[in-house]
């Protein structure tokens, strides 16, 4: 093997390593995830170093390849919620592997990545004994038909070198399969590097030949039978605060672009300390704190300086503007029977106001959800909170990260988004 090929990709695994510990949060991958990535791409590299000392000719290996290829689709927007990935999916038929289990646009998929050269890609086995293209999909859908809680809506594979189109037609002829388009918009990645002076951009890797298709499986998630809702009364806000110029500035009409709020969402979006009294609170005389909060005191002040440094509203704004925030019965129940409890005369005037902008929705969550198992950390409460998140294909907005943690160690892929968690003050 040529020494430049193996410095080459070397420098492809030192790249590919670089832009995995830089992934940005946006991508909502855990950190096993981005662990076995990490160690998938050192091992690469380890192997590649071992030969540039070994004088004896060896193939170079193609792995590197399909690694690039897998960050380089975790990297993309559209892909949240990556809760697996290059492992076997365990299930009740045995292991299937799968590249990455995500959230895709608003569906739960999985994605098989082939890095092969399409020349090389057989639909029947070859003649050393290796299983088929076909064989291997009929193993995938198998075991994705077999599953309830970690049952994608479709299988999409990506051919990063592109595939025949024999092949093709029989994807489509035999599995139905549709052309997918990722969106992967440059045909090159690009990463730059610093050498003294000088920035050097590097061309890493073309997708211009890539294909991609995408299985659907007949699941509920492919015909949603939406549940009754019902529209709260509408009432107009004035902007003349952060928390009215959020809610003012969400839709309130459309099935598009819906966002499920949990409790803690709508306690955080009424609380005093989201709401201009969070300095007030870091001065009270400390007396003062323990007789308001008793044993929350901590807590509460850990939250004002929170605030003060990450105002939540601004988190509540970037994810709700443009979008119709939808909320399930049993939350509205819990939502106000807190605010009566512990609200003041603001937070329940402003619990009001965000109530009448929300879309209130049966409890009706995803079969896939309710098959997680109920335990302290999968609450059944929460599950029929998300779960319902889930049959809307909305992303639920919320501090509870011990559930969606719970989740994703399942092998569950679930569309959520963060903030920071507020309490009530009484205000």
């Amino acid at each position: 093997m040529e020494t430049e090929e193996i410095e080459t990709a070397k420098k492809r695994c030192e790249s590919v390593i670089r832009t995995i510990e830089q992934l940005p949060l946006s991508t909502a991958i855990t950190p096993s995830c981005r662990r076995t990535l990490l160690k998938l791409a050192s091992s690469e590299l380890s192997f590649l170093s071992s030969l540039s000392a070994d004088p004896s000719p060896q193939p170079l290996s193609v792995n590197i390849g399909h690694i690039e290829s897998v960050v380089k689709l975790v990297r993309l927007p559209s892909v949240t919620g990556v809760s697996r990935v290059c492992k076997p999916v365990p299930l009740p038929i045995g292991g299937v592997h799968v590249d990455l289990v995500c959230t895709l646009g608003k569906a739960p998929v999985w994605i098989i990545v082939s890095d092969r050269n399409p020349n090389y890609i057989s639909w029947n086995g070859d003649r050393h004994g290796g299983k088929g293209l076909r064989s291997r999909i009929q193993q995938i859908l198998a075991a994705a038909q077999s599953t309830t809680t970690l049952k994608p809506s479709s299988v999409i594979l990506f051919f990063a070198n592109g595939l025949p189109s024999s092949i093709h037609e029989k994807l489509k002829n035999e599995f139905g399969a549709k052309d997918f388009n990722f969106g992967l918009d440059s045909d090159f990645d690009c990463e730059e590097t610093t050498e003294g002076d000088w920035v050097n951009v590097v061309r890493t890797r073309s997708y211009r030949e890539a294909v991609s298709v995408e299985i659907k499986l007949m699941d509920q998630c492919d015909s949603l039978a939406f549940p009754d809702l019902e529209v709260l009364v509408k009432t107009e806000v004035s902007e003349k605060d952060d928390f009215s110029s959020v809610i003012s500035s969400m839709r309130l009409q459309g099935e598009d672009f819906l966002v499920n709020l949990d409790t803690t969402a709508l306690v955080a979006f009424v609380s005093g300390i989201a709401n201009g009294c969070a300095e007030r609170l870091l001065e009270m005389p400390e007396i003062e704190l323990e007789e308001k909060f008793k044993g929350n005191t901590v807590f509460v002040i850990a939250q004002a300086r929170s605030e003060i440094e990450n105002p939540v509203l601004v988190k509540m704004g970037s994810v709700l503007s443009g979008k119709r925030g939808i909320v399930c019965k049993s939350v509205v129940t819990e939502f106000k029977e807190l605010v009566s409890m512990y609200g003041g005369h603001n937070e329940k005037l402003r619990a009001e106001q965000l109530l009448h902008r929300l879309m209130l929705v049966n409890d009706n969550p995803t079969e896939r959800v309710m098959g997680l198992p109920t335990r302290r950390k999968l609450a059944m409460k929460n599950k029929i909170v998300f779960g319902t998140g889930d049959r809307w294909r909305a992303p639920t907005l919320t501090a509870n990260m011990a559930f969606v943690r719970a989740v994703a160690q399942s092998g569950m892929s679930l569309s959520t988004i963060d903030h920071s968690p507020r309490a009530l003050t009484g205000d």
